[in-house]
């Protein structure tokens, strides 16, 4: 009975030739279904791989270029490699959850062995366009600090073996932090390190205009050598600067560059191999039953009394602990911080950048019954009368005002502290908060005459199901019109004041009175259309 039953077991796991071979095709039919899902996605897709080739094929002639012309020039090729290596790094860490071949857990049920498990997931990596994009950088980066045929034998091994070992970095992190990236926590992570993405970028563009000059200046390559002369000794860096140590006679520490890059291949295979046999054979703890005390509501005693305090706490909540709520709030926050930043660096930061957060945090109100989903037909049944309406839609535009208000102030007291011209910070304040009143009425408007649905899935970076492009440009584009057209008697008021140098101040006093005027109007005509458009917006909200 022990050896029939053991000879069944070894008989219902497939060989490793035959996972390798299932897995490369997995991913080349995920591919495939993915292309075939719209002609749009196709053509987008098409476009943006082979624009992605195109730029990484200019990024490395124009490294090449640099070859001889320029004292730093291997400087430049390992500061490039750099960015990428990090670039390979924090790419699981922000599209783990839109990647589906790169979440080792989907595989937990099934009976496989981690060796070709592994091996398998690696090929698999390798196939795509990301990959091949890695390469042609990879090869500008060697061409950039190369010199003569000993550098061209280095180069041979070498630039695939940095390759693989980016591959292969991406992966051992997604692996090594799959549950953790896949729970909530991990979605808001994603969240966060984008936006702190997005701001690193915007520093680099500065730094890169210091270094490389201003309308055509010369270019400085002096101050890539202290960072790059510590960056070529860490692996895969190592390996891709490898050929300019040898096309200068170093043969011997050539060779210790690609041994450390082979090395950190090595430690970086055992990773993966390890964090794929703990998901293969471990519990996630998420699935265990944990007790959970009642959640104490004395936290939201402030909100108001009835429908319009149980909204708010609701939407509130969203905010907090939806991923996609929370992605597009902060996303909405980091992007006027970014542009303060950046133009804080530049020199021509001003306080009436203050009017992008009223802007952004206005659209906050778009599409307010789409991130409900299916659990919309529960605010359905409870509609019955106007007053339910306008409570409904007042509860979520009071909700988007308590963190819009507070955050619209604080920014403006720093813009004021960083560019000294507090004089301006009452007027910039009162058009913030008018282009916040009148963001808020087109949202209740857009979200009642034009909503669209939600996908299925919790990935804070799909903010619609397939299909939906029209009714997304319809609400972005055309409520930004709007609150521009809505805001023009205190905008132009201020503009006027501005240039016959009259007083500004009014601004402070009229904008919020007329932002909440606007709110108020846009809420009542919004909440008059909700009830006989609720069983379209059901549909809208429960359609996957």
């Amino acid at each position: 009975m022990t050896e029939r039953s053991e000879a069944t077991r070894t008989a219902s796991v497939p060989d490793g030739r035959t996972v390798v071979r299932a897995l490369v095709a997995l991913k080349l039919r995920l591919l495939r279904n993915g292309l075939r899902r719209s002609p749009g996605r196709t053509t987008v897709y098409v476009i943006g791989g082979v624009a992605g080739l195109a730029l990484a094929a200019g990024v490395a002639v124009a490294m090449s270029a640099l070859n001889g012309r320029y004292a730093g020039s291997g400087d430049a090729g390992v500061m490039l490699l750099g960015v990428l290596a990090l670039g390979w790094a924090a790419l699981p860490l922000f599209l783990f959850s839109s990647d589906e071949s790169a979440d080792p857990t989907r595989l937990t049920m099934l009976p496989l062995r981690p060796g070709p498990l592994l091996r398998g997931s690696l090929l698999a990596a390798l196939i795509g366009p990301g990959p091949l994009i890695s390469l042609v950088l990879v090869t500008g980066a060697v061409l950039a600090g190369a010199a003569g045929g000993a550098s061209a034998a280095v180069a041979v091994p070498a630039v695939p073996l940095a390759v693989l070992c980016l591959v292969t970095l991406s992966r051992a992190v997604a692996a090594g932090n799959a549950r953790m990236l896949s729970s909530r926590r991990g979605k808001d992570f994603a969240i966060f390190g984008g936006l702190a993405f997005a701001l690193l970028v915007q520093v680099a563009n500065v730094g890169s205009q210091s270094i490389l000059g201003r309308r055509g200046g010369p270019i400085d390559l002096t101050p890539l050598k202290p960072i790059a002369s510590v960056l070529r000794w860490i692996p895969p860096i190592s390996a891709a600067d490898a050929p300019r140590t040898a096309g200068e006679g170093r043969y011997g520490l050539a060779l210790l560059q690609l041994a450390a890059a082979a090395a950190l291949l090595a430690l970086l295979l055992r990773w993966w191999r390890r964090s794929l046999q703990e998901l293969m054979v471990t519990a996630d703890s998420s699935t265990l039953e944990v007790a959970r005390g009642v959640q104490n509501s004395r936290g939201w005693r402030f909100l108001p009394q009835g429908r319009t305090g149980a909204v708010m706490q609701r939407h509130l909540r969203y905010a907090w602990r939806e991923p996609r709520a929370k992605a597009a709030l902060f996303t909405s926050i980091g992007m006027t911080l970014v542009i303060c930043v950046l133009s804080m660096v530049q020199g021509w930061a001003s306080v009436y950048l203050l009017a992008m957060t009223g802007v952004f945090l206005g659209l906050q109100m778009l599409n307010l019954f789409g991130m409900d989903g299916s659990a919309f037909w529960m605010v359905a049944a409870t509609l019955r009368t106007p007053a339910d309406a306008r409570s409904e839609l007042r509860g979520r535009a009071y909700a988007v005002l308590s963190y819009a208000v507070p955050v619209t102030v604080v920014l403006g007291l720093v813009l004021a502290a960083v560019t000294g011209r507090w004089g301006e910070l009452p007027s910039a304040l009162g058009l913030a908060l008018t282009l916040l009143g009148c963001g808020i009425a087109l949202g209740s408007m857009f979200s009642v005459l034009a909503p669209y649905t939600m996908p299925a899935d919790s990935n804070p970076m799909r903010n619609a199901a397939p299909g939906q492009g029209g009714l997304i440009l319809l609400n972005q584009f055309g409520s930004m019109l709007g609150v521009t057209v809505l805001a023009l008697p205190v905008g132009g008021y201020l503009a006027w004041a501005l240039v016959s140098d009259g007083s500004s101040w009014p601004v402070l006093l009229v904008g919020p009175l007329y932002g909440a005027l606007v709110a108020t109007l846009g809420v009542r005509m919004a909440a008059g259309r909700l009830l006989e458009r609720t069983p379209e917006i059901l549909a809208k909200a429960i359609e996957r």
